[in-house]
């Protein structure tokens, strides 16, 4: 399996070397040159796998020219027997053929834990083998951070850095990062918002003279694995629901539009799939590409789901990369662009993105409201972003004989302040974290300055 970047620029690479490079050199990412296709018979003989083996079936063709099955197999084994629920990701019924997809039973309580904990492992296993160091750089809204960083805790061949927008996620978000104090993690709260961490994450790869010789990895969305490893719940979920041989439609709660990505992606892999549906809070340019061809950034607004308050989707790239036919020049003048100015797609181009998705914004008060009325209607407690993920997943669902699936890709806990604010009593942390708001923190609050988070990184990497 080869990788090649969406900017066309950069040279072509083998896994191992996209895993530890996050970012292509040109400013692309990296995506497969060919996907893997997998028949229906095929996928109907992994109906009755353990969540484990599943994944092995789907990420096995993406990594097969550098990671050794039996090595696969001891990482893919040891991240999902890590989760709290037998089948790691299990569904659950809200209404006739409405359901929802719990991603939230890994260490750290939200989606990214089904990447971030095999991401972790692989990057040990390669820089092990190569006798190498590498510095993580990553920007998160609230979730990537605390996955990431259980993730890499205890590499002896990681440091990792983690960026957050300073007083801008929940409490509990901020101490699941906060409270881990190995020598190998170190969060900085950046006074900005997610954008803000997100581009420095970018423009510190473009230029990486800061680190000395040493090498920068990436955890965020854009490093290929993150998504590689999320298409397998899609699969999982159809399984469970007489896939392949009945469709089923996925809505997802999305700011960086890479967890939607990977449904697209098991869709052109095999899996039927009939909808795929975006769900957006305020910040809604995912929406406005989708349904009006409106690709500006706007002024990023503070929401109650604070995961998906991101302007400048990463993922969306990989996608324009298809729809565009490949084009490498392409996309690299549309994003130059786009760094600008507002862009529109081309007419077919954009014609075929709405043919992929469809999609809705959900503001605050909805989420709220969603969270109530489910809560009324079934006992079920949403976190907000699941809440407009199902509130989206409503308003677009045009077969309602098709399974809907919405993927809850956080535990309510996480997110107290919309559900208190829904008339409901606040979530209670589970047991592994009941003594989270007494632990000890460890960060450091810094500028909004490239230069001095570069600085903070440079002086505080280990060179050994």
């Amino acid at each position: 399996m080869r990788y090649v970047s969406t900017r066309g620029q950069a040279p072509v690479l083998n896994f191992a070397d996209v895993l530890l490079a996050g970012l292509a050199d040109d400013g692309g990412l990296y995506v497969p040159e060919k996907l893997p296709h997998f028949s229906q018979e095929e996928i109907a003989s992994w109906r009755g796998l353990s969540y484990s083996e599943l994944a092995f079936k789907v990420v096995q063709p993406f990594v097969s020219d550098t990671i050794a099955e039996d090595d696969l197999r001891r990482m893919v084994d040891e991240t999902y027997a890590a989760f709290n629920h037998s089948a790691v990701a299990p569904l659950v019924e809200l209404g006739t053929n409405e359901w929802v997809l719990e991603l939230f039973h890994g260490p750290t309580l939200a989606f990214k834990d089904f990447a971030l904990q095999l991401l972790g492992r692989l990057m040990d296993h390669v820089l092990a083998q190569r006798g190498e160091r590498l510095v993580i750089m990553g920007a998160t809204s609230g979730d990537t951070g605390s996955a990431a960083i259980e993730g890499c805790r205890h590499s002896e061949h990681l440091d990792i850095f983690i960026l957050h927008p300073y007083n801008r996620v929940s409490e509990v978000q901020r101490r699941q990062m906060t409270t881990i104090l190995s020598d190998n993690v170190f969060n900085i709260a950046l006074e900005g918002n997610f954008d803000d961490c997100q581009e420095m994450v970018k423009d510190s790869f473009a230029d990486q003279g800061f680190l000395q010789g040493q090498k920068l990895g990436a955890v965020n969305s854009i490093n290929w694995a993150r998504i590689m490893a999320q298409i397998v719940y899609y699969f999982s979920a159809s399984l469970a629901l007489g896939g392949p041989h009945r469709p089923v439609s996925f809505s997802v709660p999305t700011g960086n539009f890479g967890d939607i990505f990977a449904g697209y992606l098991a869709k052109q892999m095999g899996l039927p799939i009939q909808q795929l549906v975006v769900a957006t809070n305020r910040n809604d340019i995912l929406h406005r590409v989708i349904s009006g061809n409106d690709m500006s950034k706007g002024q990023l607004e503070h929401t109650l789901s604070p995961s998906m308050d991101i302007m400048v989707s990463s993922n969306f790239e990989r996608l324009l990369f298809d729809v565009y036919d490949r084009d490498g020049a392409a996309i690299a003048d549309l994003m130059k662009r786009f760094r600008q100015e507002p862009v529109k797609l081309d007419a077919g181009r954009w014609d075929r993105v709405r043919e992929l998705f469809d999609s809705h914004r959900v503001d605050d008060e909805a989420t709220c409201e969603t969270i109530r009325q489910v809560h009324a209607e079934t006992g079920y407690l949403l976190d907000p972003h699941t809440a407009i993920g199902v509130k989206a997943a409503r308003e677009c669902w045009r077969d309602r004989s098709v399974p809907m699936i919405t993927l809850a890709t956080a535990h309510p806990v996480k997110f107290p302040e919309p559900v208190v604010k829904a008339g409901l009593n606040s979530p209670s942390l589970p047991e592994h974290l009941h003594d989270l708001f007494e632990r000890e923190e460890r960060f450091t609050v810094l500028e909004n300055s490239l230069s001095g988070v570069q600085a903070f990184v440079a002086s505080h990497i280990h060179r050994g």
